[in-house]
């Protein structure tokens, strides 16, 4: 009797967006770790082809045009690949909610629950996991869908002042303000419920449109990315320190500054931590890496939110000062095997978003050329150029300038870091 040969499992299956960097480097990475050749693979929506780069497509070993409203597609699409594919994976907040489609259909991998995502794409259901898990890792909070005056008074009972207003279902900063008192609490409700719809619809926001009212934490901003095994297992990778537009004078909560290595000592690292591994708990995330944005404050470590994928400019930062793969463990803690992590540093890295200090038409980006000249300047994406309209991260609005600079030598970074900020300006 011939024994029937083994379907092999080397696909690695993306859901709708490529990784970050080299595709070459992550095929070469995955089979130096794996021992054998790997195939990527990219699932899309049918509908959203014609906007697709064909440059990215080209990209891919395999490509699978899906149409996610019908299970019988995704069912239809999958099928041929289905002994093969080791892993599945996404990138961006926005492709989450296929990945609760697809989960269904491909019992055999290791994957999140769709519960689980439901939870982590809603701030309104994290913060109700997050308090009922424990109280302290998150601060008081409110639901509200309308602007009325019994509903602002509602809130003043509640919460008080200061308060932080954010979508339920949106991601980065879009639409976040912030109120000291009644009148600009009644302003910046009425300007949300006002762009709301539109803006969920614009960058398909998660849920019906909601709004969470909850109370401001002051504090030091960091974030963290952990990768979780299916069994619960949490490996950290190391925190980095955040310095929001409104730290720098801006009338907005966008990341200007992101920093590693930080100054954090080991005690605070721990807590740090612990308040984090909490919320993953309270989510029930597994085989998945986390994103946790945290707020060092008085009281102790409180969790802004969770999201259930791999953070912004996080690839770059993680290899750039510990020399950390992050795209691979991001698979490997899905097949599952060990993340790979250093804690010797390899160098200091900081990620700069520069937006205009107002909204209009932007007349000249002065500092372009001497930033790229930067001894420390790795890399520079303009999003926004002359005669564009520079808009805020709380309007939907993306910066004009994203900046990455990393040095060896911590001394250089600063330095440069420092001319960087004096010679990007934005003139309307």
């Amino acid at each position: 009797m011939v024994k029937k040969n083994k379907t092999e499992k080397n696909i690695i299956l993306y859901i709708a967006k490529k990784p970050t960097g080299s595709m070459t480097e992550v095929r070469a990475e995955l089979k130096k770790e794996l021992g054998k050749h790997i195939q990527l693979g990219i699932i899309f929506d049918k509908q959203q082809e014609s906007k697709i780069d064909p440059t990215i497509l080209e990209k891919f070993d395999i490509k699978i045009s899906c149409d996610f409203s019908s299970k019988k597609n995704i069912i239809k699409s999958l099928l041929p690949y289905e002994d093969e594919i080791l892993a599945i994976t996404t990138r961006g907040e926005k492709n989450i909610p296929i990945f609760q489609e697809i989960i269904p259909h491909v019992p055999y991998l290791r994957t999140p629950s769709v519960k689980s995502l439901e939870w982590s794409i809603d701030k309104v259901q994290m913060r109700r996991h997050f308090n009922a898990y424990d109280k302290k890792i998150t601060p008081k909070y409110s639901v509200i869908h309308d602007s009325k005056i019994s509903t602002i008074k509602k809130i003043e009972n509640k919460l008080g002042y200061p308060i932080v207003l954010k979508p339920a279902g949106l991601a980065s900063s879009l639409l976040v303000t912030k109120a000291y008192h009644r009148e600009e609490l009644e302003t910046n409700l009425k300007m949300a419920f006002k762009k709301l719809n539109k803006v969920y619809k614009e960058v398909e926001g998660r849920g019906e449109p909601t709004m969470l009212v909850e109370q401001f934490m002051d504090g030091d901003m960091y974030s963290v990315d952990a990768y979780v095994t299916s069994r619960g297992k949490v490996y950290f990778c190391p925190i980095v320190k955040v310095i929001t537009g409104k730290n720098v004078g801006f009338d907005d909560f966008f990341g200007f500054k992101r920093s590693l290595p930080t100054k954090l000592n080991a005690q605070n690292i721990k807590n740090a931590e612990e308040a984090a591994r909490k919320g993953i708990k309270a989510l029930r995330l597994r085989s998945t890496t986390a994103h946790i944005e945290l707020m060092n404050t008085q009281e102790g470590w409180k969790l802004i939110e969770i999201g259930p994928r791999i953070g912004g400019y996080r690839d770059e930062m993680y290899r750039n000062a510990y020399n950390i793969p992050h795209t691979l463990n991001d698979i490997l803690i899905r097949i599952p095997k060990k993340p790979i992590l250093q804690k010797k540093i390899n160098g200091y890295t900081n990620v700069y978003n520069f937006y205009a200090k107002k909204e209009g038409k932007i007349l000249s980006i002065k500092g372009l050329k001497n930033a790229q000249h930067l001894k420390s300047t790795q890399t520079l994406k303009q999003n926004k150029k002359v005669g564009d309209k520079a808009v805020f991260a709380k309007h939907g609005g993306k910066p004009v300038l994203e900046v990455t600079l990393f040095n060896q030598s911590k001394i250089q970074l600063m330095a440069d870091s420092r001319k960087l900020e004096k010679m990007i300006q934005i003139q309307l």
